[in-house]
């Protein structure tokens, strides 16, 4: 392999890596809420919000640990809504949903607009974590164990979300708040306590994936700049049945998707631009329609529930 064709190859695996993630950390938030069967169609607005978070903080302290910090806070507060209208007063989560969105789009794209749009924005390279061994392996070395430290610990959060769903009685709450929540009101739990602890760390997760996006993906804000990523994350949740397994790998398909157009074109295929920007939409629709019909989402999901209803 030759120096030019090991560079490219270590490139391509990063901008994998850089696509996948943000979508990744908004799918688990996203499950997360799912399986407690709260339907958040205003992830969208929450990633913005908390890209945005996570942009000014960093772009004020220089930390970039600190600006995804203030991501999940933006994330989290950016859920309340849901919190407050839906799971406490049972309003329509559907409408909740696409109110946070508009209101995320509109509030991120009009305070940056006015406070960073005439001059540099550029956070820069957030410091690299070296593996130790590991990362003197070539190509891959290079690409996957010198990434931040910020990808090590979102991918740990992520299988620490899958297991406490899967192997603690917490999980178990959070399951049965989604697909029978009158069964755990009859065991003394209380769904609006389990739903609401879901939401707050359904919107840390979502907040976390926007800050991501911002601040390792693209090293900027721009208006819009999820640019339906949170739609798709809807998708992926509801494909995966809440296994985060799928939730990893599903989003990885998203991040080679988007990494393989701009490599088409490096290597001399004659690529529309156009194409490019369609691709990862079109795989996420041929996704849909190969594995739609095996999609099971929690029974409860969307239904406001009162305690001591049957």
């Amino acid at each position: 392999m030759s120096v030019l064709s090991a560079a490219f190859v270590t490139v391509f695996i990063v901008t994998v890596i850089a696509q996948a993630m943000p979508l990744l950390l908004a799918s688990v938030g996203e499950t997360i809420g799912e399986q407690a069967g709260v339907l958040n169609l205003g992830i969208e607005g929450v990633m913005l919000i908390g890209a945005f978070s996570g942009f000014v903080v960093t772009l004020a302290t220089g930390n970039f640990w600190l600006g995804m910090l203030a991501g999940a806070v933006g994330g989290i507060l950016a859920n309340l809504a849901m919190l407050v209208l839906n799971v406490w007063l049972g309003l329509n989560q559907i409408v909740i949903g696409l109110a946070i969105t508009l209101i995320g789009e509109g509030l991120t794209s009009v305070l940056y607009l006015q406070n960073y749009s005439k001059s540099s924005t550029s956070l820069g390279t957030a410091p690299a974590l070296p593996i130790p061994l590991l990362a003197d392996i070539p190509v891959v070395g290079p690409a996957i164990f010198q990434q931040s430290g910020i990808f090590w610990v979102s991918l740990l959060l992520a299988i620490a979300v899958g297991f406490f769903l899967t192997r603690t009685n917490w999980g178990l709450s959070i399951r049965s708040a989604g697909q029978k929540p009158s069964s755990l009101d009859a065991a003394g739990g209380s769904v609006v306590k389990i739903r609401s602890q879901a939401v707050i760390l359904g919107g840390a997760f979502v907040g976390f994936g926007g800050a991501y996006l911002a601040e390792l993906t693209t090293a900027t804000f721009t208006p819009f700049i999820t640019n339906g990523l949170g739609f798709i994350a809807i998708v992926i949740t509801m494909l995966s049945r809440g296994r985060i397994v799928f939730v990893v790998i599903t989003s990885f398909i998203y991040g080679l998707a988007v990494a393989i157009g701009p490599a088409l074109q490096v290597l001399g295929f004659a690529v529309p631009a156009d194409v490019i920007k369609m691709l990862p939409f079109i795989v996420v629709i041929l996704t849909l329609i190969i594995f739609a019909r095996s999609s099971v989402v929690p029974p409860a999901l969307g239904a406001p529930y009162t305690r001591g209803a049957r």
